[in-house]
């Protein structure tokens, strides 16, 4: 086999494919069986190049220091030749190329003593649709986190003429760019006025997308289950008996559903936190960069609405107010809230057809049913109010530490306790510090996959304002009417795991958020990395050399604490730990489908580096 000419690390020059032009480059790895380097550009590009394409640095120098002997005549023949074969021209159907190069023909043939004065500037097209990333071909809202005006001036919009991807260049003196540019902004208005042509149809339209959920019908199946299943959870966790064998519960008469003045109360509780939302205190932050380079500002004053909420909570029973009607009408409560959710997803959706283009999820599809579950508006706002922000923090997740709290009072009055139970006490202390933990820590809720890629409808409505409150106090729920006495020392086994996961969570969240702040902190300067071609960094070393995501093998030991202190006599109970591995499963899954895309090669490099996904050794 030939050996190789050009060592790991060494600069040298790579020709561009598809045109005649060198640029340096960096020589990262080798392919003995296919013969290719692995190279990467100054902007980070990284291509595959034959050994025939990559040159010396010190030929191009010696080029360049014969060429100043050369003749203008020779000069002026080598200058058309680049011109000729510069990577920026077209296909034969392209109109604004063709025009370019005959210009270009054109002042060949007239003599020129001067010397032209040429400069190599992108050649943007204007856009009809979503633009593409010339480097990895993705759609720009994929990259939303990687976006700033900086950058935004480098990326290539997708032709309405044709859909070929490549970067276009135009040699001209600098003096014809002004008027090149009036003559690309008549045709690009006349472009727009006309029809969309097939492949930049298919290329901007959100229906190729892979749907999620299994799509339209999917989605179906979610939103007349979930509903179906919390209130089967629920009825089932009444019965004496909540046994497989009892299985189906008996189904509630209409009364026991539905109650006016519940449904008021649940109102009046969402607006009062929509009145914390408003106070002016917290500070104000920014969040990831949209498509168009804006930053929207969000309130940080989660923490302080908790504070809040707790002072009122404990002024009821100061003055008395029966918190245990929540308890004795919990199934009203959860269809108050199950028909406020279906209301408000219906609002967004018509809220969302008045959104502009760049305002709109990147996971809508353009179906309606699909849309409606999904979310089709990134970011519904009535006027400051982020209606997305507020629901994911404040009446959900809240409720949810007011809902345990209410257990635990009818715990004591249902059992005629002159104390709440051991098991009472674990399941609420354990999740009041994952509450506290999320509130305290409010800010890093601006980037994740709910606020930056999921639009604001059914899934989210639902799963913050009914799901969360009303499933995710099931044990509270549970221990109510089926008692189970903790000895010492097994609760301290299970407040061990519970320090356990809730230190492999946080440690995990906290280097990856400070990683994503300042990525140069001294601080992190022991953790190993891998670069990619978003500019980015991938930790490999630390909580995310252990696992690909340690923050969810931290959730699922603190989801498995939760369960323990209702005992083993029933199932029930643990319907989170399964309803949770599935859906950190589903989350994963979803993760390296993302970070495939958008970082490459260096994602499968990671996946080398760090094999296991959340178990260690397991999975």
């Amino acid at each position: 086999m030939p050996s190789r000419k050009f060592a790991e690390g060494e600069v040298v020059r790579g020709r561009w494919p598809g045109s005649s032009l060198y640029y340096e480059v960096e020589i990262l790895s080798y392919d003995s069986k296919t013969q290719l380097y692995t190279v990467k550009y100054k902007d980070g590009t990284e291509l595959e190049l034959k050994e025939s394409d990559i040159k010396p640095l010190n030929s191009f120098k010696q080029r360049k220091s014969g060429s100043t002997s050369s003749s203008p005549s020779r000069r002026r023949r080598s200058r058309s030749r680049s011109r000729s074969r510069s990577p920026g021209r077209a296909p034969k159907g392209s109109r604004r190329s063709a025009s370019a190069s005959h210009q270009a023909d054109t002042k060949e043939k007239e003599p020129r003593r001067e010397i032209l004065q040429v400069k190599l500037t992108p050649l943007v097209l204007k856009p009809f649709g979503n633009s593409i990333n010339i480097y990895n071909g993705e759609p720009e809202h994929m990259e939303r986190n990687d976006i700033s005006l900086k950058n935004k001036q480098e990326r290539i919009i997708l032709s309405p003429e044709s859909s070929f991807m490549a970067t276009q260049y135009s040699l001209r003196p600098r003096r014809e760019e002004v008027k090149v540019k009036e003559i690309e902004s008549k045709e690009q208005k006349l472009v727009t006025k006309g029809p969309a042509p097939l492949e930049t149809f298919q290329a901007t339209t959100p229906q190729r997308k892979d749907l999620e959920f299994g799509g339209a019908p999917g989605a179906v199946l979610i939103m007349l289950g979930l509903p179906a299943c919390l209130f089967l959870l629920l009825l089932q966790c009444r019965q004496k008996n909540p046994s497989l064998l009892s299985f189906p519960p008996p189904l509630p008469t209409l009364d026991e559903l539905w109650e006016t003045r519940v449904c008021g109360i649940y109102l009046l509780w969402f607006f009062v936190q929509a009145l914390f939302y408003l106070l002016p205190i917290g500070k104000v932050v920014e969040g990831t960069p949209l498509v168009d380079g804006r930053r929207l500002k969000y309130k940080l004053n989660g923490f302080y609405a908790f504070v809040l909420t707790s002072a009122v909570v404990g002024a009821s029973l100061f003055w008395g107010i029966e918190l245990c009607y929540v308890y004795t009408h919990f199934l009203q409560f959860a269809l108050a809230a199950t028909v406020f959710s279906v209301v408000l997803s219906v609002y967004l959706y018509a809220h969302s057809l008045k959104a502009p283009r760049d305002e709109l999820s990147p996971a809508s599809s353009g179906n309606v049913v699909y849309d409606f579950f999904i979310g089709r508006e990134l970011n519904p706002r009535i006027g400051a109010f982020d209606l997305k922000y507020f629901c994911e923090l404040r009446p959900g997740l809240i409720g949810w530490v007011v809902v345990n709290l209410v257990m635990l009072l009818a715990e004591m009055k249902v059992q005629e306790r002159g104390a709440p139970s051991l098991a009472m006490v674990l399941v609420n202390s354990f999740q009041l510090l994952y509450v506290v933990d999320a509130l305290w820590n409010e800010e890093a809720l601006l980037t994740t996959m709910d606020i930056i890629h999921d639009g604001f409808g059914f899934m989210l409505a639902f799963g913050d304002l009914v799901w969360v409150p009303f499933t995710y106090s099931l044990q509270a729920f549970y221990l109510v009417s089926h008692p189970h006495d903790l000895s010492w020392p097994l609760a301290s086994v299970i407040i061990a795991l519970k320090l356990c996961g809730y230190v492999i969570f946080r440690c995990a969240n906290s280097q990856k958020n400070a990683f994503r702040k300042n990525p140069t902190d001294p601080k992190l300067a022991h953790l190993k990395t891998i670069h990619t071609s978003t500019g980015k960094s991938l930790l490999v070393s630390g909580w995310w050399g252990f696992v690909r995501h340690p923050n969810y093998l931290g959730d699922l030991i603190m989801a498995l604490a939760w369960s323990l202190p209702c005992g083993f006599n029933h199932l029930l109970p643990y319907f989170y730990v399964i309803y949770f591995t599935v859906l950190l499963v589903h989350r994963e899954a979803r993760d390296e489908h993302q970070c495939k895309k958008k970082y490459g090669l260096a994602w499968e490099k990671y996946c080398q580096r760090v094999p296991y996904r959340i178990l260690p050794y397991v999975y």
